[in-house]
């Protein structure tokens, strides 16, 4: 019987993959069979995440690479291309977000946002579906967050962003489809990581976003996992231009 589901010796490339989200995503691509290339800007945390992969029995290597530079992105591609043949899965997963009021938002803080939100990550897509064109198939899977479909309070630029990204993910898969590429997005509410830790011991954060959330817990890292493969195996084949929220009923209300 044929694995769906299986991913083996597919190259997928993510991007933020070294911790947080994106290192729990790398490591459940490779626990499914693809060779994975983390892109991140510290080179020691890229060479922990390629060291566990490695340990799976899988292909790794990092790319610390400024995802705001359009030539660093090709370059990037180019090596990969070089190394591994083909690229097969792209997950956008690099992102910031700023806490402060909207009345307090400098251009600069702006821009930051915006250029690793949206910007890389059109420009990213765009290079690696140039590689997936001439291949005749690829899966982008785009990260973006349940409040790019709703607002919220002190996160007004991170909301913007990740609302750009849901829509793009729809205008890329209505143009690629001829080529063969799905893209999607899966939209997670908060999923309690490393990186906001320090957020969520702030005990009415944490309760203000568990009384919101249907569920009445945070979500855990490895349960993006199952989207994340549904939607770059063969699974998820006809499925394109969507995004998946994975926010414990968070939308339902």
């Amino acid at each position: 019987m044929v694995d769906k589901f299986s991913l083996l010796n597919k190259t997928a490339i993510v991007t933020g993959g070294n911790r947080g989200l994106g290192k729990t995503i790398s490591l459940a691509l490779a626990a499914r069979g693809a060779n994975v290339v983390i892109v991140g800007r510290d080179v020691e945390r890229n060479q922990q995440v390629v060291a566990e992969i490695e340990k799976l029995g899988r292909k790794a290597m990092g790319f610390s690479t400024d995802l705001t530079k359009i030539a660093s992105i090709s370059e990037m591609v180019e090596n990969i291309i070089t190394t591994f043949g083909t690229i097969d899965i792209l997950i956008n997963n690099a992102g910031i977000s700023q806490t402060k009021y909207a009345l307090d938002v400098t251009e600069e803080e702006w821009d930051q946002v915006m250029d690793l939100n949206v910007k890389s990550l059109f420009f990213c897509s765009q290079s690696v579906a140039k590689a997936m064109q001439k291949q005749g198939h690829g899966k982008i899977i785009n990260v973006s967050s349940v409040v790019g479909a709703v607002g919220d309070i002190g996160i007004s630029a991170y909301t913007a962003s990740k609302a750009a990204v849901i829509n793009l993910t729809r205008s890329l898969a209505l143009e690629w489809a001829r080529f063969g590429i799905q893209v999607n997005a899966i939209g997670p509410a908060y999923i309690e990581t490393e990186m906001n830790q320090r957020e969520l011991r702030n005990l009415k954060v944490r309760e203000k976003i568990i009384s919101k959330t249907p569920l009445k817990r945070l979500g855990n890292p490895d349960e993006i996992e199952g989207a994340i493969i549904l939607l770059a195996s063969d699974a998820g084949s006809f499925i394109t231009g969507q995004t998946i929220y994975i926010d414990g009923g968070w939308l339902a209300q």
